[in-house]
């Protein structure tokens, strides 16, 4: 369980580095103007993250990729809509809502359906 949840908590701040990335043109001018600069900085270490999340999740699963691509794909979405709604002010519709649902449930089913 120790993999497991060291690797969801790499792929949470995995896909925190990289909304700021992708996402950090809409908040600072100097993001806007340097995304090059951006991508430099902060894309190595995010890919590490999600190396390693990987290899945890996937140490957890047995070898298994599907459910760490699964858990990686709906902490993405949820993080997604937390700082989107959060940093941006972009509203949660109700799609948005059974979108956010539907990743949570992907997330519980990979972690406790054995």
């Amino acid at each position: 369980m120790k993999n497991l949840l060291l690797g969801i908590l790499l792929y949470f701040f995995g896909q925190l580095f990289v909304w700021f990335q992708t996402n950090g043109q809409f908040l600072w001018p100097w993001a806007k103007k340097n995304p090059f600069i951006i991508a430099m900085a902060f894309g190595g270490i995010t890919t590490y993250m999600f190396i390693l999340g990987t290899k945890y999740i996937a140490s957890h699963y047995g070898g298994l990729l599907w459910p760490g691509r699964f858990i990686g794909f709906s902490t993405g979405v949820v993080i997604f809509a937390g700082l989107t709604y959060w940093l941006l002010g972009e509203g949660i519709n109700l799609k948005t809502a059974v979108s956010l649902m539907l990743a949570i449930v992907v997330i519980i089913i990979q972690i406790f359906w054995k």
